[in-house]
């Protein structure tokens, strides 16, 4: 039996804690503080339990899948808890500005029917930066039990963006496998690259510290993953209601929303995929925008390309940043680049469109890397994309590929040792990638 998956998690496991106990010792912002020593404490016992499983012969597939979870637990859902329960508690430094801006946006929602200020009234702000939002509308919702019941640990907005994030997983977990009671195809993915997509996305450190702190980017990015399994299944309806939710949430949905619908072009589902993606984004968008167009211009546009009144945070020193800061007329050229790889991408997707859903994944993540590298305004966690989209790439090519655990266990007992021995009786299956980090 080969120990290559155990191997992976061990140095998976290993590296996370030396990135959270670096976290802990050097960020300047506390709530990365708080998740970086609460964080070290889940990823070193995992990588401990890596290395014993690696100690004992046999199949270890269900053990290390406890060691998953535990993890995921440890790192992620523990500090989100944690830092709710203090936050509510009337400590400072809990939450990254993201949750009170989704949260007071909810309650402006409710109040205005527009989750959005102008910019005059942003900068009579004691605060104008968190005065801003620029999200799509329907970000808002995740902010309305705070805005209801008042501000208790249950109404953090991040308990729901982990809620709403691990739904989607779960779906697409059960769409990949071939649903519920059902016998496995030759569709189906294994559990080997199924376990590698819910550590990218639960237990990778960027993916856990941004559970932990802010969170509004993972049901954006686990939307996408839930329209790429469905685009899988051919779908098309489900698949745009799937992105249109999470269009509806974050402009940074929206490449991947082109993406998937040169994916379904290709099938002849894209006219139910569209039907699907306008019902969400029409339901948020078009309320608002008849209510407070300004707003959402301010908001989401204007701020976004570097031209509000206060200066975004997102500044990491990417090539976007460097280009509006440093370069002369930088400040135009920086979006000129945006657009024009924007244009480039387009073009590709036209003359060599998407034939899967791993390939569509792919090119999503191709496409956000490119944008979060342009952007004026952009920070290092927008990493998270490409990972959660390259981390799904294993399932979803698995099940394209038709490997192993959907045609050889037809009619076999679903258990761990069945499993295990046949995939190493069999040897690499067609999808050599996928298999080496099975």
């Amino acid at each position: 039996m080969s120990n290559r998956p155990l191997i992976i998690d061990l140095a998976f496991y290993g590296l996370a804690a030396l990135f959270a106990g670096a976290t802990a010792l050097w960020t300047t912002l506390d709530s990365h503080a708080q998740w970086g020593a609460i964080a070290f404490g889940g990823y070193l016992p995992a990588a401990i339990c890596a290395a014993i499983l690696l100690a004992q012969p046999g199949p270890v597939w269900r053990r290390r899948m406890f060691v998953a979870v535990g993890a995921a637990l440890a790192v992620t859902a523990i500090p989100l808890a944690l830092m709710a329960v203090e936050r509510a508690s009337g400590v400072s430094g809990r939450a990254q500005e993201e949750v009170l801006v989704v949260e007071s946006s909810g309650a402006r929602l409710l109040d205005t029917g527009s989750p959005y200020l102008h910019a005059d009234q942003i900068a009579a702000l004691p605060e104008p930066l968190l005065g801003y939002n620029p999200y799509q509308p329907g970000m808002a919702v995740f902010g309305i039990p705070a805005a209801v019941f008042g501000e208790h640990w249950w109404t953090d907005a991040r308990v729901y963006f982990l809620l709403a994030a691990a739904a989607c997983a779960v779906g697409a977990v059960r769409l990949l496998r071939g649903g519920p009671g059902s016998a496995l195809n030759a569709m189906g993915a294994g559990k080997g690259p199924l376990l590698r997509a819910v550590q990218a996305t639960f237990v990778f450190p960027v993916c856990a510290l941004t559970f932990a702190t802010g969170g509004d980017d993972m049901p954006v990015v686990a939307l996408m993953v839930l329209a790429l399994a469905f685009a899988h299944r051919e779908r098309g309806f489900a698949a745009g209601l799937a992105i249109g939710a999470a269009a509806a949430l974050k402009l940074f949905a929206w490449p991947a929303a082109v993406v998937i619908a040169f994916l379904l072009w290709q099938n002849g589902s894209l006219r139910r995929y569209a039907a699907g993606f306008a019902i969400p984004v029409a339901a948020t968008m078009l309320p608002v925008l008849l209510v407070d167009a300004r707003g959402f211009f301010d908001n989401v546009i204007a701020f976004g390309l570097g031209h509000g009144v206060v200066t975004s945070p997102a500044q990491s020193p990417l090539p976007g940043f460097l280009v509006a800061k440093y370069v002369p007329g930088g400040e135009l050229i920086a979006p000129a680049l945006l657009g024009l790889a924007a244009l480039v991408i387009a073009g590709l997707l036209w003359t060599r469109p998407p034939v899967t859903a791993a390939s569509a994944a792919l090119w999503c993540a191709a496409g956000l890397s490119a944008a979060f590298l342009l952007m004026p305004s952009t920070r290092f966690g927008y990493l998270l994309y490409p990972v959660v989209l390259l981390g799904w790439w294993l399932p979803l090519r698995d099940a394209v590929a038709g490997t192993v655990t959907g045609t050889l266990f037809q009619g076999l007992a679903q258990d761990d040792e069945a499993v295990d021995e046949l995939e190493e009786e069999t040897g690499l299956g067609p999808s050599l990638a996928v298999e080496w980090w099975r």
